[in-house]
């Protein structure tokens, strides 16, 4: 699952990351959304912008015409980071990038390429965030199984379980992943909040409690962990038999496990 996109390589969150990590064969995926003042989900990590573009302010107090007026791309290459590929259109990969133009380019794909989503909070709009995103999924029908009876590609992550309780309200087929940076001590025998089939632990988490996946997989959890970039972890994750890794470095991971 390439997290924000390749995003070793290509800025995060922008159209080119996402589409070198499908050229890079990708299974799926990852990427963040908030919701602009104007109603609007863009796939921004942080609260404010100030990090991964030349402009600043909270991304919930900014219209998307505000957004649209940033370089969300050229941050990379000043930051001494000489990986970016010049074979990509500088102007197209600083734009922001929506929500709905990141499921027009999984569409256009010509093979399955599965969408991480994660709800990002606190935030200020609270639940017209998960609102958003079901209306956006629906209009693309993308939140439910297809007509062919597969699942819907979509699943949807947060560390908020308020926020994961509004996505199943809203799309009870839609697959939710618990993230955590901790694990809780009611989550510790391998339990997730109600209605949660996938537990997202933090590397850090497995590295330092490896028998916490089979709690978990004892417990009819599927495991996906983040962000998983070592080779050692990696390596970690297949002994462990984690179920999706999600990495900033989807060729490289692709390359190790011999795909």
């Amino acid at each position: 699952m390439a997290h924000r996109g390749a995003s070793e390589d290509v800025p995060e969150h922008t159209l080119a990351a996402y589409r070198k990590a499908i050229e890079d064969g990708a299974d799926a995926l990852e990427c963040d959304v908030r919701l602009t003042a104007d109603g609007e989900l863009v796939c921004v990590h942080d609260r404010r912008v100030n990090r991964t573009s030349n402009g600043r302010g909270a991304v919930s107090s900014l219209e998307l015409a505000d957004l649209a007026a940033l370089d969300f791309g050229s941050w990379k290459g000043r930051a001494g980071d000489l990986e970016a590929p010049e074979r990509y259109d500088p102007g197209e990969r600083s734009r922001v990038l929506t929500l709905t133009r990141l499921l027009e380019l999984v569409a256009d794909t010509d093979r399955r390429v599965e969408l991480a989503i994660e709800t990002k909070h606190p935030s200020r709009w609270a639940g017209q965030v998960e609102e958003r995103l079901l209306e956006v999924l629906r209009r693309f029908g993308l939140d439910r199984p297809g007509p062919d009876g597969r699942p819907s590609p979509v699943r949807v992550m947060s560390f908020s379980s308020r926020s994961l309780r509004r996505v199943r309200a809203g799309a009870p087929d839609l697959p939710t992943v618990f993230l955590m940076q901790y694990v809780l001590p009611r989550h510790r025998d391998g339990r997730m909040p109600a209605g949660v089939r996938i537990a997202g632990p933090a590397m850090r988490i497995v590295r330092a409690n490896p028998g916490y996946v089979a709690r978990l997989h004892r417990s009819g959890h599927q495991v996906h962990a983040w962000t998983v970039d070592r080779p050692e972890d990696v390596d970690l994750c297949v002994r462990l038999g984690v179920d999706a890794i999600i990495t900033n470095r989807p060729r490289e991971v692709l390359s190790q496990l011999g795909r």
